[in-house]
Formats: C-alpha cells, structure tokens, sequence
C-alpha cells in the first residue's frame, strides 16, 4: 500500500506517468547477476536503485573454515578476470601479518604476473564494453590477445582462469624454462591488439558521442562514495598504491600513473588503454632485473618441504602434515593490507586468535564500493547508456559477494 502511494507521489510531482524497468539480474548486458530497477521517462532515467545479493558465494565465511593456504583459492573468485591479483594480494597480507620476508624472485615473479593479469582484466572490461556499445569488432581485437595470454598462465599454473598460483611464504612453482621468450611474445601480441582497437574508436564519432560527457562523476564525489582505480583515476585523481604506498618495489620500476579529466565513460575507456601500456614497461623492466635463486622461502614454519625429502625424511613428513592439517601457526591480532588490484583497492583485514586458520577475514573489494554510485551516474540518462556505464566501472559480481 505504501509503495502505492509513494509511486502516486511521485507521479504528481513529476507530471508524468512512470515506466518501471528491471535491468537484470538475468541479462547479459548486467555484466553479472546484479539489479537496477529503474523508473523512466520515456527514453530518460530518472531514478534508480540497485540491489546486489544474487551471488551466494560466502566467500569471507569460508575462508575461516580452512587453513591460511587455503583460503587463496576462494579469492579466485572475487575478480575473476584478474584472479593472480587476487592470490597475490591475500598472499601478501598474510605474510605482512606473520612477518614473512618472501625471496627477491617471488617479488619479481608476483610484479610481473600482477601486471600481466592487469592486462588481461583491461581488456575484457573494454572488450565487453565495446560489445554492448555495438563495436564487435574490437571485441575480438582484444579478447583474442587475452586467449594468448591464458595460454602462458594455463603453461606456468595449469589453468587458465582460476590459478590459486600463490602460496603463504612464496608461489607454487618458479617460472619453466624459455618462459621469457613466450611472455615477451604474448605482450606483444597485446600491444598491437590495443593498438589496433584505439585505433578503431579514439577518434571515432560514434563512440565519442556515445561516451564523451556520459554518466560522469566528479573527484569530489568519487571519493566520497569510496572510488578507486582506473575509474577514480579517471576523475583526474591520480592515486595508485603502487606508487602511494610502494610496496614489492613497485617505487624502483619507471611507469607513469595516466589520468582523464571528466570522469565519463570515455576517460574510463582510455586510462585501461593507457594502463595496459604502463604495465607492459613494468613487465619488461621486471624480465630484465629478475634475479635467480628460490622463489619460496625456506622456513619449515611456513612453507611446505620439497617432496622428495616428504618421502625419504621423517621430520620433513610431519612438517609437511602438520602445515596441511594444522595450518601455519598464527600470532595473535589483527592487520589491514592491501594492494593495487586492477579495479583498484583490494584489501583485506585479518584478525587472528593464535591458531592455523583466521579467525575472521574481511574483504574491501573495489567494485563493492562503486556500485554504490552507480544509480546516481545514470540518472538523466538512457537504458543504453546506462549499460554501457556499468561495463565502464567493470562491476565484477563476484567482488559484491557478501
């Protein structure tokens, strides 16, 4: 009854008769199984509402059921487009907690699959993007360069979207043989796909009318509704923990932070771009200076012993079932960390009570936070711009998990 009313309110004050419109959360264009019920004017929105919650993962509860290890894979899931950045991330926070020092190697080796996941995640946000604007043909000069460089993770991780590569105190696995030459060869190739897809749509009518002056949000407000990344750098802000709060080294590597100056769809279109080239300097860079030696550290109280010492060494077989079915011991407390993801802040708050497994992990994914302004960003719009907003924030469902 009262939502009769208030709909009867609002038609007399507005003058006009409403149409109410659910975008998703079963479409394709709702980038995920996310809702925005909005009210229309004819072809114009003029309010909306969004409603997460469609996505039944549990992602913070069930990584206080297992050990420290293995919450890694569940984080896989959050951006599932970046799914390193991820691991790295949760990785890097636990070991700040526990005051692991991980190798020289690992830090290279995280830096430069970091920013090779930064890539990828850049190119399916435009890739799709493009697609709902209508330009297919960009489509496949982007997500084609990502299926290449799927092909070098799948090689080094053995699979191709959800890696689960890191571990507490190192990775999995050091690089294979003649990884250099392949890694060179996949970035290449996604340099001239990004070539060629800027040079479709930089100076292109369509595209500008369609994204230039659209859904755009100011600094002020970006970072009153908790922006982060290439969609508040866009607004002009140039803030990038990576260089803000260094850490892996990111300070010793040369790279430029690119910044728009309106905060539209454009500007968020082609600070990815940009991004994706600042990357490829860092993963060169990275190549070049990686040093040699062990990429996990050698500390039994926190990583695993090498296997053939787990058959033929009793103290190495305990070690190895007690880190499996304890965990690594734990001291009491707790710590936020965090990391320059690809959509930006990922972070993570972890309290402790002293035993193998956390006793609470909080996650701050970066698109939780940006959906938020997403029903204000369309409102004097149209349905279509509206879509082709919600593929500009990269609104990634897994990250509203909750």
């Amino acid at each position: 009854m009262s939502q009769t009313i208030e709909q009867a309110d609002m038609h007399s004050f507005l003058k006009t008769d409403l149409m109410y419109l659910n975008l998703g959360p079963s479409h394709p264009a709702s980038h995920g199984t996310l809702r925005t019920l909005v009210a229309m004017d004819g072809e114009s929105i003029v309010a909306g509402v969004s409603e997460i919650g469609y996505l039944h993962r549990g992602f913070e509860k069930s990584v206080e059921a297992g050990t420290w290890n293995q919450g890694i894979p569940y984080t896989d899931r959050l951006n599932y487009c970046s799914a390193i950045m991820n691991n790295v991330g949760l990785a890097k926070a636990i070991e700040g907690f526990m005051g692991i020092e991980i190798t020289e190697r690992c830090r290279y080796m995280r830096i430069i699959l970091s920013e090779l996941s930064r890539i990828i995640d850049h190119l399916v946000c435009n890739a799709a993007n493009f697609v709902d604007m209508g330009a297919l043909t960009n489509y496949w000069y982007l997500y084609n360069q990502r299926e290449f460089v799927y092909d070098f993770l799948a090689k080094l991780t053995g699979a191709r979207l959800t890696n689960s590569f890191t571990r507490v105190g190192g990775m999995y696995h050091d690089f294979y043989e003649g990884w250099e030459a392949d890694l060179e060869d996949v970035v290449s190739k996604c340099e001239q796909g990004i070539l060629d897809s800027m040079g479709l749509v930089k100076t292109n009518r369509i595209v500008h009318d369609r994204t230039m002056g659209v859904c755009a949000i100011s600094a002020e407000d970006a970072l009153s509704y908790g922006f982060t990344g290439p969609c508040l750098r866009s607004t002009g802000v140039a803030y990038d923990l990576r260089k803000d709060a260094p850490y892996y080294g990111y300070d010793e590597f040369d790279f430029d932070i690119p910044v728009g100056s309106h905060g539209d769809i454009y500007d968020r279109i082609m600070v990815r771009y940009e991004e994706c080239f600042e990357s490829m300097k860092i993963i060169r860079q990275a190549v070049k200076r990686i040093p040699g030696g062990p990429v996990n550290v050698e500390d039994g109280r926190f990583f695993l012993p090498k296997k053939s010492e787990v058959y033929d060494n009793i103290e190495s077989l305990m070690n190895h079932f007690k880190l499996i079915f304890e965990g690594i011991k734990s001291p009491v407390g707790e710590m936020y960390d965090s990391t320059e993801a690809a959509n930006g802040e990922l972070g993570f708050y972890i309290v402790s009570d002293g035993g193998g497994r956390p006793y609470k992990i909080k996650v701050r994914p970066p698109c939780f936070y940006m959906m938020q302004a997403y029903p204000h960003m369309i409102e004097g719009g149209m349905v279509a711009d509206a879509v082709i907003n919600l593929g500009s924030l990269n609104i990634i469902a897994g990250e509203l998990d909750r």
